[in-house]
């Protein structure tokens, strides 16, 4: 089964579990044999900023000791032959530019979507 995960809410458990939950499954399915990409949308096309670090994060007397790692699922991700896309219209929309992404992620522009979509036989959006 070729499915593609999308994911469009940013940060999402990174304080309970230092990693986004549906990123680190991705690279873990793809790890384990299954062929799974993703894509990006909304506020989560940030992950695809290069050089990201949230070591020093603090709220009050709490101190995040294990942060948030995503540039290296993503990495992780790409390094088994995952696809990574962004979301073209959603990085302009934050001032993104293709410079600033990591290396491998993939900008697609909105009227590319439904191509992209039809070659996957389950489309999970988080």
């Amino acid at each position: 089964m070729k499915a593609l995960h999308i994911v469009e809410s940013a940060y999402r458990a990174t304080l309970e579990e230092q990693d986004d939950t549906i990123v680190w499954l991705t690279q873990a399915m793809r790890g384990a044999g299954a062929t799974v990409d993703l894509l990006l949308r909304g506020n989560a096309v940030n992950y695809a900023v290069r050089g990201q670090d949230a070591r020093g994060l603090e709220f009050g007397a709490w101190k995040q000791t294990e942060p948030p790692r995503i540039e290296r699922d993503l990495a992780s991700l790409i390094a088994k032959g995952g696809n990574v896309y962004a979301l073209g219209e959603d990085l302009e929309q934050r001032g993104i530019d293709s410079p600033a992404l990591l290396e491998g992620v993939r900008p697609l522009r909105m009227p590319m979507l439904p191509a992209l979509l039809a070659g996957y036989e389950r489309v999970w959006h988080w």
